[in-house]
This record gives C-alpha cells, sequence and structure tokens, in this order.
C-alpha cells in the first residue's frame, strides 16, 4: 500500500501523521510512505530523517493526495483537503464529527473511507487512538488554567497552590476520565485543592483508592456541578462520550454565578464543548472573556506540544497503520472489531450511530455496510 502523510494546515498545528520511526516500520514491511516536505520541520522530524528511514518527499498536498491509498493525518481535513480525497481512498485521522455537519457532508460526497482515531476501541473498553492526546491536554488544560488565571490574560490574579498563609486555589474536573486523572493529578502536584466529579461510582471509587485525601471525589448530579462550578477558581471539562457531541453540563447561569476571572478550560470542546458558554479558539487567541470568565477553548490542545504529542500518538497508531495496509481497509476492519469501531464514513454512507444522531442523519452500522 502506498501511504500520504500531508504537511497539517490547521492553525498552529504542528503535529504529523508519522514519525520517521513509524515511517521505518511500515516500510521495512514492504509498503511505500510518500510525505509532503517540511510536514515535521518545525517539531524537528526534518525531510533527510524521513528519506532515511524509507519515505519519498513530494513537494505538495496535492501530490500526496493524488499519489496515496491512504492518508495518515493528525487532525481532521479541512476543506481543501476534504477536495483532495477520492473514492476508494481511506483517510485515518482524528475526526470528531459529531458536531461537524459541514465536514460530515464534505466526507460522504468524497467517497472516501475515514476511519477516526477518537472511535477506534480497545478490549478494556478504553479509547486507545484518543488516550494518549487526552493525557497531553488533561495535563495542559492545568497549564493553560494557571497561565488564564494570572491577571495579566484577565484572570483573578491567583496562584494554583496558594503559599503559606494564603490558601489554594480550587480546581473542579468535570469527568474523572483519562483528561481528568491527568488534569486532577497535574493541579495537585501544584498543591491546588482539587475536587473531581463523574457519574461512575466505579471510576470515584478507583480515584479515592489512587489519590486518598488528596483529592475529593463527588458523584456528578446538576446540584453538584453548580455548586461545585459556581465555587471554583479554575473548571476544566474533561467530559466525553465517544463520538459523539459533549453534554453541556455547565450552563450559562452557572457561567454568570462564577467569580470574576475564574477561569473555564474545556477540554471538550472538540466534541462541541460541555460549557453552553464555549466556542472554539485557536493557539493563537486562545481566550475569551465572557461574563467576567476566562474560556480557554483550543480545539488542537496537544498540538501545542507538539513534538511530544506526535511521539505519544504514533506509539498508538503504528500498530492500525500497519493492519491497514498489510490487510487492506476492508478486511482490516472486518478482522478487528475495536479497528472497525472507528469506522464513521464509508464510501458516501455514515457508520457512526453518535454522529448520525447528532445531525439527525441516516446511517448503516459498520457491521452491515461490510457484510460481516
Amino acid at each position: 500500500m502506498r501511504i500520504g502523510v500531508p504537511k497539517e494546515i490547521k492553525n498552529h498545528e504542528y503535529r504529523v501523521g508519522m514519525t520517521p520511526a513509524a515511517v521505518r516500520e511500515v516500510t521495512a514491511h514492504g509498503h511505500e510512505v510518500v510525505i509532503q516536505t517540511m510536514a515535521g520541520e518545525a517539531i524537528g522530524l526534518h525531510d533527510e530523517l524521513y528519506v532515511k528511514a524509507g519515505a519519498k518527499i513530494l513537494p505538495s498536498a496535492e501530490e500526496v493526495f493524488a499519489r496515496a491509498d491512504m492518508i495518515v493525518k493528525v487532525k481532521e481535513p479541512q476543506a481543501e483537503e476534504i477536495k483532495r480525497l477520492r473514492k476508494g481512498q481511506t483517510l485515518f485521522t482524528y475526526l470528531h464529527l459529531a458536531p461537524d455537519p459541514e465536514q460530515t457532508q464534505g466526507l460522504l460526497r468524497s467517497g472516501a473511507t475515514c476511519i477516526a482515531y477518537e472511535t477506534v476501541t480497545d478490549g478494556r473498553g478504553g479509547l486507545p487512538l484518543l488516550a494518549p492526546m487526552s493525557e497531553v491536554a488533561g495535563r495542559m488544560s492545568i497549564q493553560a488554567g494557571a497561565h488564564c488565571l494570572e491577571i495579566a490574560q484577565g484572570g483573578r490574579g491567583q496562584l494554583l497552590g496558594g503559599v503559606p498563609g494564603v490558601p489554594a486555589a480550587k480546581v473542579v474536573v468535570l469527568g474523572g476520565g483519562v483528561v481528568g486523572t491527568n488534569a486532577a493529578r497535574m493541579a495537585m502536584g501544584l498543591e491546588a485543592h482539587v475536587v473531581v466529579l463523574d457519574v461512575s461510582l466505579g471510576r470515584l471509587k478507583e480515584l479515592d483508592e489512587q489519590f486518598g485525601s488528596r483529592m475529593q471525589t463527588l458523584f456528578s448530579t446538576i446540584d453538584a456541578i453548580e455548586e461545585q462550578v459556581i465555587s471554583a477558581d479554575l473548571v476544566i471539562g474533561g467530559v466525553l462520550l465517544p463520538g459523539a457531541a459533549a453534554p453541556k453540563l455547565i450552563r450559562e447561569s452557572m457561567v454568570r454565578q462564577m467569580k470574576k476571572g475564574s477561569v473555564i478550560v474545556d477540554v471538550a470542546i472538540d466534541q462541541g464543548g460541555c460549557a453552553e458558554t464555549s466556542h472554539a479558539t485557536t493557539h493563537a487567541d486562545p481566550t475569551y472573556i465572557l461574563h467576567d470568565v476566562v474560556h480557554y477553548c483550543v480545539a488542537n490542545m496537544p498540538g501545542g506540544v507538539a513534538r511530544t504529542s506526535t511521539f505519544a500518538l504514533n506509539n498508538a497508531t503504528l500498530p492500525f497503520i500497519l493492519a491497514l495496509a498489510q490487510l487492506g481497509p476492508e478486511a482490516a476492519m472486518k478482522k478487528n472489531p475495536h479497528l472497525r469501531a472507528g469506522l464513521n464514513v464509508y464510501q458516501g454512507t455514515l457508520t457512526y450511530g453518535a454522529v448520525a444522531e447528532a445531525q439527525n442523519l441516516p446511517f448503516e452500522p459498520a457491521e452491515k455496510i461490510l457484510r460481516i
């Protein structure tokens, strides 16, 4: 198979779909990799490293898309990239289709087979291709939140951990999954007061056993969310419904009652955000203030630490890239139900129920469309 890796073009996105090590692994199995020149330049992955690993460098994205059987990316394809997709081609990347009808329609029109990193599963019920970026985003959320609390950023001028004689900030984390756990760890490391809310009693018990009295855990109800959000200095939105739009847990009425200069970091913004007041921002212009509350809603947070993120993501995606290349996409998805769970669009047909529900569209289950 010929695999194509274009340079990412989303605002301040410097990650790249494959590292030189991943390229070497794939070419050692007899496949070809074509990569757009300068695709990894910003993070020190120079063209010569890819050539040494066995890749062929092409001068433009148009040529990469035209020559490749499978496109491997990081972020969802932008409008100009969608136009380059064709029937019979496979796209393997993050899609986050639920809150993005325009992208959904574009991919349906393309005729391509589109497999989303964020809905690929594993045998333990996890999301192995989302987890590395969720780890990064969770840890980054505390860095970003601490910065936003500085008075020059519009915040209340508060240090997360306080100092002797001055109380620490209160950090409220919505969701005890990968994002929430990593956010909580970082916040506790800075000696903030941390509260985590989740709807799973089992997960809350695990967190309690892991972190003990350093963390307060609460069962997530409307009342609990309202009480904790209103009293928080920093709120981390780390909720996820796989492949679906994020639930709006933070209502605008709550935001109006929050302290002046408090901060919301909405990590769920890729799936539409978990606050009614959230809208996507960029690394170039990451925040805005609404109702005197600083909102940080960057839709590709891990792109801010693109080198770390690229290597972490490739560690997870490489086995699936190899499977798709070795067997072909249809055979690979028929053989592996976890990879099959990643199928969102197949040759003009929507195949993921949560996306269909979010956009009120018809769909066909992957098992039916692949005739399993």
